[in-house]
Protein backbone atom coordinates (compact mmCIF):
# COMPACT_ATOMS: atom_id res chain seq x y z
CA UNK A 1 0.00 0.00 0.00
CA UNK A 2 2.47 2.40 0.90
CA UNK A 3 4.75 1.45 -2.02
CA UNK A 4 1.72 2.26 -4.03
CA UNK A 5 0.99 5.63 -2.73
CA UNK A 6 4.56 6.83 -3.01
CA UNK A 7 4.41 6.00 -6.69
CA UNK A 8 1.11 7.67 -7.40
CA UNK A 9 2.45 11.02 -5.30
CA UNK A 10 5.51 10.72 -7.91
CA UNK A 11 3.19 10.35 -11.08
CA UNK A 12 1.02 13.74 -9.66
CA UNK A 13 3.65 15.91 -9.83
CA UNK A 14 5.08 14.42 -12.96
CA UNK A 15 1.21 14.97 -13.71
CA UNK A 16 1.30 18.57 -12.63
CA UNK A 17 3.58 19.54 -14.18
CA UNK A 18 2.96 17.97 -18.08
CA UNK A 19 -0.26 20.24 -17.00
CA UNK A 20 1.15 23.41 -16.39
CA UNK A 21 3.21 23.13 -19.13
CA UNK A 22 0.57 22.47 -21.44
CA UNK A 23 -0.87 25.41 -20.01
CA UNK A 24 1.11 27.76 -20.28
CA UNK A 25 2.30 27.49 -23.71
CA UNK A 26 -1.33 26.71 -25.11
CA UNK A 27 -2.62 29.78 -23.19
CA UNK A 28 0.30 32.01 -24.77
CA UNK A 29 -0.94 30.78 -28.15
CA UNK A 30 -4.31 32.44 -28.19
CA UNK A 31 -4.67 35.45 -30.10
CA UNK A 32 -4.54 38.41 -28.26
CA UNK A 33 -2.96 39.69 -24.80
CA UNK A 34 -4.37 41.04 -21.90
CA UNK A 35 -4.68 44.82 -22.67
CA UNK A 36 -6.55 43.85 -26.30
CA UNK A 37 -8.81 41.44 -24.08
CA UNK A 38 -9.79 44.18 -21.87
CA UNK A 39 -10.28 46.64 -24.97
CA UNK A 40 -7.64 48.73 -23.88
CA UNK A 41 -6.38 49.48 -27.00
CA UNK A 42 -5.58 53.51 -26.84
CA UNK A 43 -3.36 53.25 -24.36
CA UNK A 44 -0.20 54.97 -24.86
CA UNK A 45 3.19 53.12 -25.96
CA UNK A 46 5.33 53.51 -22.85
CA UNK A 47 2.27 52.77 -20.48
CA UNK A 48 1.82 49.68 -22.42
CA UNK A 49 5.97 48.45 -22.20
CA UNK A 50 5.52 49.35 -18.48
CA UNK A 51 2.37 46.84 -18.15
CA UNK A 52 4.02 44.18 -20.31
CA UNK A 53 7.51 44.31 -17.95
CA UNK A 54 5.55 44.64 -14.40
CA UNK A 55 3.56 41.34 -15.86
CA UNK A 56 7.05 39.71 -17.90
CA UNK A 57 4.95 39.75 -20.56
CA UNK A 58 7.83 41.70 -22.41
CA UNK A 59 10.56 38.54 -21.96
CA UNK A 60 10.98 35.40 -24.03
CA UNK A 61 8.41 32.79 -23.61
CA UNK A 62 10.69 30.50 -22.15
CA UNK A 63 12.14 32.80 -19.58
CA UNK A 64 8.51 33.59 -18.67
CA UNK A 65 8.04 29.54 -18.24
CA UNK A 66 10.94 29.52 -16.43
CA UNK A 67 10.11 32.42 -14.02
CA UNK A 68 6.54 30.90 -13.35
CA UNK A 69 7.89 27.63 -12.59
CA UNK A 70 10.38 29.13 -9.87
CA UNK A 71 7.65 31.01 -8.65
CA UNK A 72 5.15 28.26 -8.20
CA UNK A 73 7.84 25.77 -6.58
CA UNK A 74 7.79 28.95 -4.01
CA UNK A 75 3.83 28.80 -3.63
CA UNK A 76 3.79 32.20 -5.24
CA UNK A 77 1.42 31.94 -8.05
CA UNK A 78 1.87 35.96 -9.00
CA UNK A 79 -0.89 38.49 -9.13
CA UNK A 80 -4.06 38.69 -11.74
CA UNK A 81 -3.86 40.85 -14.78
CA UNK A 82 -7.49 41.64 -14.83
CA UNK A 83 -7.51 42.97 -10.75
CA UNK A 84 -4.43 44.39 -10.07
CA UNK A 85 -2.53 44.05 -6.69
CA UNK A 86 -4.45 40.47 -6.32
CA UNK A 87 -2.89 37.97 -5.61
CA UNK A 88 -3.60 34.65 -7.22
CA UNK A 89 -3.41 32.58 -3.66
CA UNK A 90 -5.26 34.67 -2.06
CA UNK A 91 -8.21 34.63 -4.78
CA UNK A 92 -8.12 31.33 -5.09
CA UNK A 93 -8.67 30.39 -1.24
CA UNK A 94 -10.87 33.13 -0.85
CA UNK A 95 -12.96 32.27 -3.74
CA UNK A 96 -12.47 28.12 -3.97
CA UNK A 97 -14.56 27.43 -0.66
CA UNK A 98 -17.27 28.90 -2.40
CA UNK A 99 -17.48 26.55 -4.95
CA UNK A 100 -16.69 23.69 -2.76
CA UNK A 101 -19.36 23.89 -0.89
CA UNK A 102 -22.05 24.61 -3.75
CA UNK A 103 -20.33 21.68 -5.44
CA UNK A 104 -19.88 19.74 -2.41
CA UNK A 105 -23.39 19.95 -1.52
CA UNK A 106 -24.65 19.36 -5.38
CA UNK A 107 -22.71 16.23 -5.14
CA UNK A 108 -23.65 14.45 -1.80
CA UNK A 109 -27.35 15.03 -2.80
CA UNK A 110 -26.73 13.95 -5.95
CA UNK A 111 -24.75 11.01 -5.14
CA UNK A 112 -27.23 10.31 -2.03
CA UNK A 113 -30.40 10.07 -4.14
CA UNK A 114 -28.90 8.55 -6.55
CA UNK A 115 -27.55 5.66 -4.88
CA UNK A 116 -31.03 5.14 -3.38
CA UNK A 117 -33.37 5.41 -6.59
CA UNK A 118 -30.86 3.11 -8.20
CA UNK A 119 -31.53 0.73 -5.53
CA UNK A 120 -35.14 1.20 -5.76
CA UNK A 121 -35.11 1.01 -9.42
CA UNK A 122 -33.32 -2.58 -9.33
CA UNK A 123 -35.44 -4.23 -6.51
CA UNK A 124 -38.64 -2.94 -8.58
CA UNK A 125 -37.05 -4.08 -11.55
CA UNK A 126 -40.55 -3.99 -14.81
CA UNK A 127 -42.40 -2.09 -11.84
CA UNK A 128 -43.15 1.45 -12.15
CA UNK A 129 -41.02 2.68 -9.93
CA UNK A 130 -38.10 1.48 -11.89
CA UNK A 131 -39.66 3.20 -15.41
CA UNK A 132 -39.99 6.32 -13.30
CA UNK A 133 -36.54 6.08 -11.93
CA UNK A 134 -35.49 5.52 -15.26
CA UNK A 135 -37.67 8.24 -16.96
CA UNK A 136 -35.83 10.76 -14.64
CA UNK A 137 -32.32 9.44 -15.43
CA UNK A 138 -32.73 10.06 -19.15
CA UNK A 139 -33.94 13.47 -18.53
CA UNK A 140 -30.98 14.10 -16.02
CA UNK A 141 -28.38 13.30 -18.70
CA UNK A 142 -29.87 14.35 -21.87
CA UNK A 143 -31.16 17.66 -20.21
CA UNK A 144 -28.18 20.24 -19.68
CA UNK A 145 -27.26 21.99 -16.49
CA UNK A 146 -27.53 25.21 -17.91
CA UNK A 147 -30.86 24.61 -19.18
CA UNK A 148 -32.07 22.89 -16.29
CA UNK A 149 -30.77 26.19 -14.23
CA UNK A 150 -32.67 28.77 -16.77
CA UNK A 151 -35.50 27.22 -16.73
CA UNK A 152 -35.26 26.76 -12.45
CA UNK A 153 -34.84 30.59 -12.54
CA UNK A 154 -37.80 31.48 -14.53
CA UNK A 155 -40.21 29.39 -12.52
CA UNK A 156 -38.79 29.33 -9.52
CA UNK A 157 -37.53 33.30 -9.20
CA UNK A 158 -39.47 34.92 -11.92
CA UNK A 159 -42.90 33.66 -12.30
CA UNK A 160 -43.21 32.60 -8.95
CA UNK A 161 -41.34 34.77 -6.69
CA UNK A 162 -39.77 31.96 -4.14
CA UNK A 163 -36.12 32.02 -4.79
CA UNK A 164 -34.04 34.57 -5.68
CA UNK A 165 -32.61 34.83 -9.33
CA UNK A 166 -29.33 34.98 -8.42
CA UNK A 167 -26.63 35.72 -5.83
CA UNK A 168 -24.64 33.90 -2.81
CA UNK A 169 -24.80 34.10 0.80
CA UNK A 170 -27.97 32.27 2.07
CA UNK A 171 -29.45 29.28 2.14
CA UNK A 172 -32.19 30.93 -0.84
CA UNK A 173 -29.53 31.47 -2.86
CA UNK A 174 -27.88 27.89 -3.41
CA UNK A 175 -31.10 26.32 -3.75
CA UNK A 176 -31.70 26.64 -7.89
CA UNK A 177 -28.21 26.06 -8.25
CA UNK A 178 -27.55 22.96 -6.29
CA UNK A 179 -30.85 21.42 -7.82
CA UNK A 180 -29.36 22.62 -11.22
CA UNK A 181 -25.96 20.54 -10.41
CA UNK A 182 -27.42 17.81 -8.75
CA UNK A 183 -29.98 16.29 -10.88
CA UNK A 184 -27.66 15.25 -13.80
CA UNK A 185 -25.20 13.37 -10.68
CA UNK A 186 -28.47 11.60 -9.58
CA UNK A 187 -29.22 10.33 -13.11
CA UNK A 188 -25.59 9.44 -13.42
CA UNK A 189 -25.77 7.26 -10.18
CA UNK A 190 -29.11 5.78 -10.42
CA UNK A 191 -28.42 3.75 -13.68
CA UNK A 192 -24.96 2.76 -12.29
CA UNK A 193 -26.12 1.60 -9.33
CA UNK A 194 -29.25 0.29 -11.07
CA UNK A 195 -27.35 -1.82 -13.34
CA UNK A 196 -24.78 -2.69 -10.24
CA UNK A 197 -27.78 -3.99 -7.95
CA UNK A 198 -29.36 -6.11 -10.79
CA UNK A 199 -26.02 -7.54 -11.49
CA UNK A 200 -25.94 -8.59 -7.89
CA UNK A 201 -28.87 -9.78 -6.48
CA UNK A 202 -28.69 -12.67 -9.54
CA UNK A 203 -25.34 -13.84 -7.74
CA UNK A 204 -25.45 -17.72 -6.15
CA UNK A 205 -24.54 -16.24 -2.98
CA UNK A 206 -27.44 -13.58 -3.26
CA UNK A 207 -29.70 -17.05 -4.04
CA UNK A 208 -28.41 -18.79 -0.79
CA UNK A 209 -28.59 -16.14 1.66
CA UNK A 210 -32.31 -15.98 0.48
CA UNK A 211 -32.97 -19.86 0.61
CA UNK A 212 -31.42 -19.54 4.33
CA UNK A 213 -34.19 -17.32 4.62
CA UNK A 214 -32.00 -14.37 5.72
CA UNK A 215 -34.83 -11.00 5.21
CA UNK A 216 -35.07 -8.99 2.19
CA UNK A 217 -33.84 -5.90 3.86
CA UNK A 218 -30.27 -7.59 5.41
CA UNK A 219 -29.55 -8.65 2.18
CA UNK A 220 -29.55 -5.48 0.67
CA UNK A 221 -27.71 -3.76 3.58
CA UNK A 222 -25.23 -6.23 4.14
CA UNK A 223 -24.38 -8.00 0.89
CA UNK A 224 -26.19 -6.19 -2.10
CA UNK A 225 -25.12 -2.35 -1.46
CA UNK A 226 -21.69 -3.43 -0.69
CA UNK A 227 -20.99 -5.45 -3.41
CA UNK A 228 -22.88 -3.30 -6.12
CA UNK A 229 -21.54 0.00 -4.29
CA UNK A 230 -17.43 -0.26 -6.08
CA UNK A 231 -18.91 0.37 -9.67
CA UNK A 232 -20.16 3.78 -8.52
CA UNK A 233 -17.19 4.55 -6.22
CA UNK A 234 -15.39 4.28 -9.33
CA UNK A 235 -16.87 7.35 -10.88
CA UNK A 236 -16.98 9.02 -7.91
CA UNK A 237 -13.21 9.90 -7.66
CA UNK A 238 -13.65 12.17 -10.84
CA UNK A 239 -16.25 13.96 -9.68
CA UNK A 240 -14.49 14.45 -6.44
CA UNK A 241 -12.00 16.55 -8.15
CA UNK A 242 -14.46 18.77 -9.76
CA UNK A 243 -16.67 19.65 -7.02
CA UNK A 244 -14.69 23.18 -8.02
CA UNK A 245 -14.23 22.88 -11.42
CA UNK A 246 -17.93 21.57 -12.60
CA UNK A 247 -19.88 24.54 -11.90
CA UNK A 248 -18.16 27.05 -14.45
CA UNK A 249 -21.64 28.15 -16.16
CA UNK A 250 -23.81 27.74 -12.54
CA UNK A 251 -21.82 29.86 -11.28
CA UNK A 252 -21.72 32.07 -14.20
CA UNK A 253 -25.67 31.73 -14.58
CA UNK A 254 -26.51 32.92 -10.99
CA UNK A 255 -23.89 35.08 -10.07
CA UNK A 256 -22.18 33.34 -7.72
CA UNK A 257 -18.63 34.94 -6.72
CA UNK A 258 -16.62 31.16 -6.91
CA UNK A 259 -13.62 30.11 -8.32
CA UNK A 260 -15.14 29.16 -11.20
CA UNK A 261 -16.80 32.37 -12.13
CA UNK A 262 -13.81 33.90 -11.37
CA UNK A 263 -11.82 31.37 -13.98
CA UNK A 264 -14.86 32.23 -16.90
CA UNK A 265 -13.87 35.72 -16.14
CA UNK A 266 -9.71 35.48 -16.44
CA UNK A 267 -10.33 33.78 -19.94
CA UNK A 268 -12.31 36.11 -21.34
CA UNK A 269 -10.10 38.87 -20.03
CA UNK A 270 -6.48 36.49 -21.24
CA UNK A 271 -5.31 36.89 -17.39
CA UNK A 272 -2.90 33.71 -18.22
CA UNK A 273 -1.56 33.99 -14.15
CA UNK A 274 -4.76 33.21 -13.18
CA UNK A 275 -5.73 30.38 -15.67
CA UNK A 276 -2.85 28.63 -15.80
CA UNK A 277 -2.68 28.60 -11.28
CA UNK A 278 -6.68 27.49 -11.20
CA UNK A 279 -5.95 24.44 -14.49
CA UNK A 280 -2.84 23.73 -12.09
CA UNK A 281 -5.77 23.62 -9.07
CA UNK A 282 -8.40 21.70 -10.33
CA UNK A 283 -5.57 19.44 -11.54
CA UNK A 284 -4.15 18.75 -8.62
CA UNK A 285 -7.94 17.56 -6.78
CA UNK A 286 -8.36 15.51 -9.65
CA UNK A 287 -5.63 13.93 -9.06
CA UNK A 288 -5.62 13.21 -5.67
CA UNK A 289 -9.59 12.65 -5.55
CA UNK A 290 -8.48 9.35 -8.21
CA UNK A 291 -5.53 8.33 -4.93
CA UNK A 292 -8.00 8.91 -1.92
CA UNK A 293 -11.11 6.44 -4.36
CA UNK A 294 -8.37 3.82 -5.21
CA UNK A 295 -7.48 3.54 -1.35
CA UNK A 296 -11.04 3.50 -0.65
CA UNK A 297 -11.58 0.24 -2.68
CA UNK A 298 -9.25 -1.66 -0.34
CA UNK A 299 -11.26 -0.17 2.54
CA UNK A 300 -14.51 -1.24 0.96
CA UNK A 301 -13.51 -4.83 -0.05
CA UNK A 302 -10.58 -5.78 1.39
CA UNK A 303 -10.06 -8.82 -1.24
CA UNK A 304 -9.31 -5.84 -3.41
CA UNK A 305 -5.33 -5.48 -3.27
CA UNK A 306 -3.82 -2.17 -4.52
CA UNK A 307 -0.15 -3.43 -6.26
CA UNK A 308 2.57 -1.78 -8.54
CA UNK A 309 1.15 -4.13 -11.39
Amino acid sequence: MIKYIVKRVIYLFITLFIITTATFYLMHTIPGDPLTARVQKNLPEQVRINFEKKYGLDKPLYEQYGLFLKNMTQGDFGESITYPGVKIADRIFKTAPISGALGGTALFIGFVLGMVLGIIAALNRGKWPDYLVMFLAIIGIVLPSFVLATLLQYVFANKLALLPVMGWGSVKNAVLPVIALSFGTIATYARYMRSSVLEVINSDYILTARAKGVSEFNIVRKHVFKNAFIPSLTILGPQIGGIFAGSFVIEKIFSIPGLGFFLVTSIQDRDYPMIISSTIFFAFLFVVATLIVDVLYVIVDPRIKLTED
